[in-house]
């Protein structure tokens, strides 16, 4: 069977509708609208997120206020008590009572010690060396038992050496 000229037109009217751009006016207008709205959102967006971390922010500083402004009353509260202004006046100015035998001790150079507590840095307390922790001292005395040094017939040692160093004595 042969095509005739209505299915020949029919064929060529649906490869030139084929090749026809798809992009037509009114997609290319929805694009453009779709895309102003997303710039649009964004923009609000990004202010939105600025103002909660400003706000974020401004939260923890009143939180920080708000406990310091407690720290401030509650020695406001401490002033009151007669009993903390005497004990800051004996700490602070040296005050005491009438009866009462002040003692002020008094370093090497005569001057007088501090007595307010102060913190020193961890760092520079005790020696450089970590200290040994007990059990390696008392493993050592376990190995030294189970082999004792030689006795050298001279008496009893007046020092023992640690296990695998053999205690060198001059002659």
């Amino acid at each position: 069977m042969t095509a005739g000229p209505a299915a020949l037109s029919g064929i060529e009217a649906l490869r030139k509708r084929l090749r026809k751009p798809k992009l037509t006016g009114r997609a290319m207008m929805v694009m453009v609208v779709a895309a102003v709205l997303v710039m649009s959102y964004a923009s609000s967006l990004r202010a939105y997120l600025e103002q909660r971390h400003d706000i974020n922010s401004l939260q923890t500083e009143i939180a920080q206020r708000k406990a310091h402004i407690k720290q401030l009353e509650e020695q406001t509260r401490r002033w009151e008590d007669p009993a903390f202004v005497q004990q800051q006046a004996r700490e602070r100015f040296g005050f005491v009572m009438p009866g009462d035998t002040a003692y002020v001790a008094l370093d090497e150079n005569g001057e007088r010690i501090q007595t307010e507590p102060e913190l020193t840095d961890p760092g520079k307390v005790g020696s450089a060396e970590a200290p040994k922790p007990w059990w390696d001292d008392a493993w050592g005395s376990v190995l030294l038992a189970g082999d004792p040094p030689k006795q050298t017939g001279h008496g009893p040692e007046s020092e023992i050496a640690p296990p695998g160093r053999a205690k060198q004595k001059e002659d």
